[in-house]
């Protein structure tokens, strides 16, 4: 496991938020893939990535086995986290028709870093 930082144990292990519009990968558009902050663990390419204008970085898929859905405690929406160490990602969400896959994952930017794809 990663060192993390307050704000990041309390979005990734305790669940919580950022504010929307408020992440560093909101309006992020670079050819990469995004990792768990937690455990490294590859989740999303940016070709996944697509503007929602939610406040949160959007991808309309993951990379295959990488991500984990399960309700929320809240009973009405479907966390991710991820499929390596269970660190909270954000929410997922489908049938809006924002893309072709009409899924939005809605992930918190301070759950992932990015690597150029130079650097893969």
């Amino acid at each position: 496991m990663n060192k993390l930082n307050d704000f990041e144990k309390y979005v990734i292990l305790e669940k919580g938020t950022e504010k929307p519009f408020s992440g560093e990968y909101n309006d992020f558009y670079e050819d990469g893939i995004y990792v768990c902050k937690a455990c490294d663990s590859k989740l999303y390419d940016s070709s996944s990535k697509f503007k929602s204008g939610c406040g949160w970085p959007s991808f309309d898929d993951m990379i295959e086995g990488s991500v984990k859905m399960q309700p929320d405690s809240d009973g009405r929406r479907t966390e991710i986290v991820c499929a390596n160490c269970d660190g909270h990602l954000g929410h997922v969400f489908v049938g809006e028709g924002f893309t072709d896959k009409n899924t939005r994952h809605c992930v918190n930017s301070v759950s992932i870093r990015f690597i150029k794809r130079e650097d893969i």
